[in-house]
């Protein structure tokens, strides 16, 4: 809706519309276009309170579930990698007591040079053996030592058990870890175990 107004004595004429003031000077003849009107303010585009507080709350939700979750993860990636370690030194026992076949008489074995010493214990089924490894899977400390080394982070070992045949020996390995906790003992952290049966 226009309107218009004109003032005949004074040197201003305002013709005003709903979009722009439009100035013109009686005297110079100048025009100028002024576009300050304003919008009304239940047309202005802007968030309320209560949306802005909605949406920090459903961030500060999901950003604190995530923090949650990272937590867990980290866990499951620290246990993950025990598992695999613990499997790691299982194998290394599982080919150290493959390798250790019975010998012609009058043949000696070389286990106490490469293996673990684990030669001749087959028949020992009352005495498990127990070995200790690192992080790396390396052998710390001596065969059946007393109390595991500072560096020890697994604890394995070995049972034997009654072979099913004079020519097969069967033996029940636990790698288990923390190397601190005897699991007959108490509850260790995690463990992994298996059953050999070695042809000799």
């Amino acid at each position: 809706m226009s309107s218009l107004s004109f003032q005949s004595r004074a040197p201003l004429v305002t013709v005003a519309t709903d979009v722009a003031a439009i100035e013109i000077h009686a005297v110079s003849g100048n025009m100028r276009v002024s576009e300050n009107m304003k919008r009304p303010l239940s047309k202005a585009a802007a968030f309320s309170l209560v949306e802005v507080t909605l949406a920090l709350g459903i961030a500060a939700f999901c950003l604190i579930t995530v923090f949650a979750l990272l937590a867990v993860t980290l866990k499951t990636q620290q246990t993950s990698m025990r598992q695999t370690t613990a499997n790691s030194v299982m194998s290394e026992i599982l080919a150290d007591l493959r390798a250790d076949a019975r010998l012609p008489p009058g043949q000696a074995s070389k286990e106490q040079d490469s293996g673990f010493g684990l030669h001749g214990h087959w028949a020992q089924v009352y005495a498990p053996d127990t070995l200790y490894f690192t992080n790396e899977a390396d052998m710390t400390g001596s065969l059946n030592a007393g109390s595991p080394p500072a560096d020890a982070a697994f604890r394995a070992k070995i049972t034997y058990l009654f072979p099913p045949s004079a020519a097969t020996a069967v033996a029940k390995i636990i790698v288990s870890w923390p190397a601190q906790v005897d699991p007959s003992a108490g509850v260790p952290a995690g463990s992994v175990e298996t059953f050999i049966a070695v042809n000799r």
